[in-house]
């Protein structure tokens, strides 16, 4: 299943990998895209809501919503 997490926080390059990193490394996950232009991840997983919003905010960075 394909979700879009909407991030705040993010300001480089940098923070577009720690999130890309931290999303990869739950279990379930198959793909991941983050877009610093657009504030967001596409996430392809079968990995609760609850779990991918965790993951990035353990990472300093919040979770606005999730489509």
């Amino acid at each position: 299943m394909k979700k879009k997490l909407l991030i705040e926080g993010m300001s480089c390059n940098h923070c577009v990998a720690h999130v890309k990193e931290a999303l990869e490394a739950l279990e379930g996950v198959s793909l991941v895209e983050v877009s610093l232009e657009d504030n967001c991840a596409i996430v392809e997983s079968t990995t609760s809501d609850e779990v991918l919003k965790e993951a990035v905010e353990e990472e300093g960075y919040d979770v606005v919503g999730i489509e």
